[in-house]
């Protein structure tokens, strides 16, 4: 029966790549054309693959809806959640989880620092778009066209001496956190925080989340704060392989 199951599942990526007849699909299994044809007529049934006129087949609509499905009951928080908590626990500082909606940044989770002072934020709160670090990770992933458009805008308030002035300074902040793949906010929003944020992916690759370390200059100053980015940066990848499936839940402050 195992076998049986691993050669079934082992035709959806052959078709992912591509329509193929019978005879293609009995060669990638290693087995006979009426074991193929069984195993085919079965995934057919459920809808997980369709037969075209040409006799050839591809992936099933029944299989796309069934992905979306379990997309759309995915809950980014529940599952960041605990790897917010250990990062927490390794670091001692503040960290937030937050998402891109309706032309907002909002926050969606927090672990408070454990040290007395601590930075004022809560949960549904929305950042401060064109400084706050999570907001600069969800805006890049954004299209060209799409960035630009928002970038035009926005408004951009001087909170600091190194908040971000004007629409085409955004624009190439976002352009270089779209090519390291991991964001700062040292000082934009109040002089005294900094920040250091790393992107969430999904089965897509596209961003869905964003999460950040922040800790202000008392505690820790912005050069050690920096020396996280490789510890937020591994958090943010397990919480995407977890959301995406792609891979094992693995500790990431191990």
């Amino acid at each position: 029966m195992s076998q049986t199951v691993d050669r079934a599942l082992s035709i959806l990526p052959l078709l992912a790549e591509g329509p193929a007849d019978l005879g293609q699909v009995a060669e990638r299994l290693g087995v006979h054309k009426s074991t193929a044809l069984r195993l085919l007529r079965t995934l057919h049934e459920h809808g997980l693959v369709y037969r075209q006129s040409d006799q050839r087949y591809r992936l099933g609509a029944r299989l796309f809806a069934l992905a979306q499905e379990a997309m759309e009951n995915l809950d980014i928080r529940e599952i960041a959640h605990p790897h917010l908590v250990k990062l927490n626990e390794a670091c001692g500082h503040t960290v937030h989880l937050a998402v891109h909606e309706e032309n907002e940044v909002l926050y969606i989770d927090k672990v408070d620092s454990r040290y007395p002072v601590r930075m004022y934020s809560r949960v549904g709160k929305p950042v401060a778009i064109t400084v706050a670090a999570v907001a600069k990770l969800l805006l890049a992933d954004l299209p060209e066209g799409e960035r630009r458009a928002l970038a035009e805008k926005l408004e951009y308030p001087l909170y600091t001496a190194r908040s971000t002035p004007n629409a085409g300074a955004f624009l190439r902040e976002l352009e270089k956190v779209r090519e390291q793949g991991w964001a700062t906010d040292l000082g934009g929003h109040e002089e005294s925080i900094n920040c250091v944020a790393a992107p969430i992916r999904g089965a897509d690759g596209r961003v869905v989340a964003a999460m950040s370390v922040s800790a202000p200059n008392v505690v820790v100053t912005a050069d050690e704060l920096l020396t996280l980015l490789p510890r937020v940066r591994r958090t943010a990848d397990a919480i995407s392989g977890e959301y995406s499936g792609r891979t094992p839940v693995k500790d990431p402050t191990a």
